[in-house]
């Protein structure tokens, strides 16, 4: 199973009955796949949309998500400009956010809009979103294609919040931001302790109820 697979099964268990639930572009789009069966959720797009569904058919015109790809609708869908958008954002009417990330730090802080240097795509909603939903889950591979972790004891990229991560997945590993603490709450089959500590640069206690992690099989 390929990593990113792996990320939006595990996210998707994170998800309960009439949630209201913003994606990130990109790997977060994957989850609603891997939903349980009969499970309904309300899918938020800060461009303008509540009720987002995947796309059956031809593309309809303007029907994209924030990530600018086609989409479809659900029946009673709704459409409205982006002043309403981030209302109901800013409004803590998004019960899950799940974002991408390039680095998240022990203290809950995500950097996950800018590399210095390279271009910049613009932060986007995150901020708002980051700020706004009730609950934030980062769903991100462990390390970075040269192999450096991206969960650190600091965020050394430009933060798009501070304190806001409630959770974060990897294809490695669970963890839980309580209280300040970085908990190891699950590990992904085959992954050892070892793998996971020689593999991130955070600080993290290991809870007390640790378990090998769900993918929904």
């Amino acid at each position: 199973m390929q990593a990113k697979e792996v990320i939006a099964r595990r996210v998707a268990q994170e998800f309960h009955e009439g949630y209201v639930v913003n994606l990130g572009i990109g790997l977060p789009t994957m989850v609603p796949r891997y939903l349980p069966q009969g499970m309904h959720i309300t899918l938020q797009s800060e461009n303008g949309f509540l009720g987002l569904a995947p796309l059956e058919g031809e593309p309809m015109p303007g029907v994209v998500n924030a990530g600018g790809i086609p989409c479809g609708l659900m029946p009673g869908a709704a459409m409205f400009d982006s002043a309403m958008s981030f209302a109901l954002i800013r409004g803590g009417h998004v019960d899950v956010t799940v974002l991408g990330g390039l680095q998240v730090d022990e203290e809950g802080n995500l950097a996950n809009w800018m590399v210095p240097g390279k271009m910049v795509p613009g932060m986007g909603g995150a901020m708002d979103l980051v700020t706004g939903a009730r609950k934030v889950i980062v769903a991100m591979e462990h390390c970075t294609k040269e192999g450096e972790p991206r969960i650190l004891d600091r965020c050394t990229l430009p933060l798009t919040a501070k304190g806001r991560v409630a959770m974060v997945v990897t294809e490695l590993a669970v963890f839980r931001i309580t209280h300040g603490e970085f908990v190891l709450v699950e590990y992904a089959p085959g992954v050892s302790l070892d793998d996971i500590r020689k593999t991130t640069k955070a600080r993290f206690a290991v809870s007390d109820e640790i378990r090998e992690m769900n993918l929904g099989l």
